[in-house]
């Protein structure tokens, strides 16, 4: 018999605060009460200007800087990254 789960203990994967990180919060311009440190390194990082999140490459190095994007530190994020998994599958193959 599969145990049954609440919609409540669902959701609890999809929000997670590390904040006795040394960097917590990574991006200061966010409230620390609604930081979400899940995806602390963006999945959608490898899709270069396919991620969605505002981003650029202005500097030296040609480097994706994301240091203006907070997208995958809201606490409704995951929709939107996991939404980015077919995305970067596609790209995986394509390679």
């Amino acid at each position: 018999m599969k145990n049954k789960v609440s919609q409540e203990t669902i959701e609890h994967f999809k929000y997670f605060a590390n904040i006795e990180c040394e960097y917590f919060p990574c991006h200061a311009q966010m409230e620390p009460s609604a930081f979400n440190c899940l995806f602390c390194f963006c999945p959608a990082y490898a899709l270069g200007d396919q991620c969605g999140g505002n981003f650029s490459y202005d500097n030296e190095d040609g480097v994706k800087d994301c240091s203006d994007c907070t997208i995958p530190h809201h606490k409704d994020s995951y929709e939107f990254i996991s939404g980015k998994a077919k995305l970067i599958v596609q790209n995986c193959k394509n390679k």
